[in-house]
């Protein structure tokens, strides 16, 4: 599964290697794409090696190897946000359930704490969560947690994370964040100036610093469902 601009991306980066015998440089990937940064490629690059469908060769300026081009020429059917366009014509949710009862939420697909990853936008499945979760007048979704760089907060791999969607949150919300329309993440948000922090409660993980225009919050963490 591949969206359009990893696609593009990989399309590019083949048609360049066929004619020149050499991969095109981040600058031009950058312009072919229309991106405003350069990190935007590396992390595009990153998700087309992740998939297998391209291998970064060591020590050589330049040097990526196609390994496998996608069966079909299509991208995927979605969209790379954690809020699926049907989801805003869903009741709101906590004006029909008492704190002990509880109500069936769509699970989204799953988000990363970790290496940012797509938060796929279809219904993978429903989990029965507490109403005492659900906020009072607002929307909720869930998402399956992936990976571990929010462990320190008691979020693990496998968790599935109840959010209430808004556009905005405070400093030290956890929030699901989406990088430059691109990629969503679970991350704790620090705002600074002009300046937005996605922050990990793992030590093993940096904190990563983009532009305000960069990031959309698509929705502030309200639970947390663990099986065992």
């Amino acid at each position: 599964m591949l969206t359009r601009k990893q696609l593009d991306l990989l399309n590019f980066i083949h048609a360049r290697v066929q004619k020149d015998g050499v991969s095109p440089s981040f600058d031009e990937m950058k312009e072919a794409l229309d991106l405003r940064s350069k990190s935007g490629i590396h992390r595009l690059i990153t998700a087309l090696e992740e998939r297998g469908f391209i291998r970064r060769l060591a020590h050589r300026a330049r040097a990526i190897e196609i390994v496998r081009m996608p069966d079909s020429a299509e991208p995927s059917g979605f969209r790379p946000t954690a809020i699926p366009g049907g989801l805003s014509e869903m009741p709101p949710a906590a004006l029909k359930v008492r704190a002990g009862d509880s109500i069936e939420l769509q699970v989204m697909g799953r988000i990363a704490a970790g290496t940012p990853i797509e938060a796929i936008q279809q219904v993978a499945s429903h989990v029965s969560v507490p109403g005492g979760m659900i906020q009072r007048g607002g929307r909720h979704y869930a998402l399956e947690v992936k990976g571990d760089s929010m462990k320190d907060a008691g979020i693990n791999d496998g968790d599935i994370v109840v959010i209430q969607e808004q556009d905005d949150a405070n400093n030290g919300d956890i929030v699901v964040a989406l990088v430059e329309d691109q990629e969503a993440t679970l991350k704790r948000l620090r705002k600074r100036g002009s300046a937005v922090a996605l922050e990990a409660a793992n030590p093993a993980y940096e904190t990563r610093v983009y532009r305000d225009d960069q990031v959309k919050v698509q929705g502030r963490l309200v639970g947390l469902i663990r099986t065992y």
